[in-house]
C-alpha cells in the first residue's frame, strides 16, 4: 500500500468519526490536541478565524457539515507533515492492517473523557465477573469483535490492532458460547504487547450466561489480572448502541 492511500485511511477515519459522534466538537478538539496543534494554527491553515474553530469544537455552532470537517483534517495532517509527521506516522502504522482485522471489527471508537471500568459496566449492562478490585481503571474507548471471526480468521500477532490507538480500552468479544477461547487470546495479546493489556474483556452471546462461563478461564483471567465482563445476551446491534450513546 502507498503512503499517499495510508494517509487517506487515516484522513477518512478520523472524519467518519467526528461525522457520526454524539457530539461532533469535542471529538474535533480532541483529535487536534492529539496533533498538538493550537486553534490559532489550525485556523490560519485553513483560512478561517480561531473563532470558528473555538465555536465549532464548543458547540456554539450547530454541527459542522461534512465538507468543513475535511478541510479540518485535511488541515491537520498537513500541519503535522510540515513538522514531519510524526503523529500521522504513528496513525499509519496503527491502521495499516490486514483486510481480515477489519472485516472481525464490527465497532471501534475512542472516548474524549475518561469513565472506570465500574461506570462503563453500567452503561452496557454489563456485570463485572473478575478483578473487582480494578474497577477504578480508566477506559478510554473501545473495540466490537466478531468473536468467531477473530479467533478463526486473524492471525494472533494481528490481535494488537484492536487495540487501536490506545491499549486502555474495552475489548467486546461477540458470538461467545463459553468464554475460554477469548480469554486465552486475550491473555496471548498480552504477551504480544510485551505485557501491556487492554484495560477490559466484555464477553457477549445470544446465550451466554453467567453460568455458561467457562470458570476455569475466569480463574485464569483472575491469575493473569484481566478484567472479565459479561455483557447482557441482548442482540449485538442493542449493544453497540448502548456502546454509541457513551458520551464520555
Amino acid at each position: 500500500m502507498s503512503t499517499g492511500s495510508r494517509e487517506d485511511d487515516v484522513a477518512i477515519r478520523i472524519a467518519g468519526e467526528i461525522v457520526v459522534a454524539q457530539n461532533p466538537g469535542e471529538v474535533m478538539r480532541s483529535w487536534r490536541e492529539r496533533f498538538g496543534i493550537s486553534q490559532i494554527q489550525l485556523a490560519k491553515k485553513m483560512g478561517v478565524s480561531s473563532s470558528v474553530i473555538s465555536d465549532y469544537e464548543s458547540g456554539r455552532r450547530r454541527t459542522p457539515g461534512i465538507r468543513f470537517v475535511k478541510r479540518y483534517v485535511k488541515a491537520l495532517i498537513e500541519i503535522d507533515k510540515e513538522r514531519g509527521g510524526a503523529t500521522l506516522q504513528h496513525l499509519m502504522r496503527i491502521y495499516a492492517t490486514t483486510e481480515k482485522v477489519w472485516s472481525a471489527i464490527l465497532d471501534m471508537r475512542d472516548f474524549n473523557k475518561i469513565i472506570t471500568i465500574e461506570e462503563f459496566c453500567q452503561k452496557i449492562s454489563a456485570k463485572l465477573l473478575t478483578c473487582k478490585d480494578l474497577s477504578w481503571q480508566p477506559v478510554l474507548g473501545y473495540t466490537v469483535v466478531d468473536g468467531i471471526k477473530a479467533l478463526v480468521e486473524v492471525p494472533a500477532q494481528e490481535y494488537t490492532r484492536f487495540y487501536a490507538s490506545t491499549t486502555q480500552r474495552a475489548i467486546i468479544f461477540t458470538r461467545v458460547t463459553r468464554g475460554r477461547s477469548p480469554i486465552v487470546a486475550f491473555k496471548a495479546m498480552q504477551v504480544s504487547m510485551g505485557g501491556l493489556k487492554a484495560t477490559l474483556l466484555v464477553l457477549h452471546g445470544s446465550e451466554l450466561t453467567e453460568e455458561k462461563v467457562d470458570k476455569f478461564a475466569l480463574k485464569v483471567a483472575e491469575i493473569e489480572r484481566i478484567p472479565v465482563a459479561l455483557a447482557k445476551p441482548e442482540p449485538i446491534e442493542v449493544l453497540i448502541e448502548k456502546l454509541r450513546k457513551i458520551s464520555a
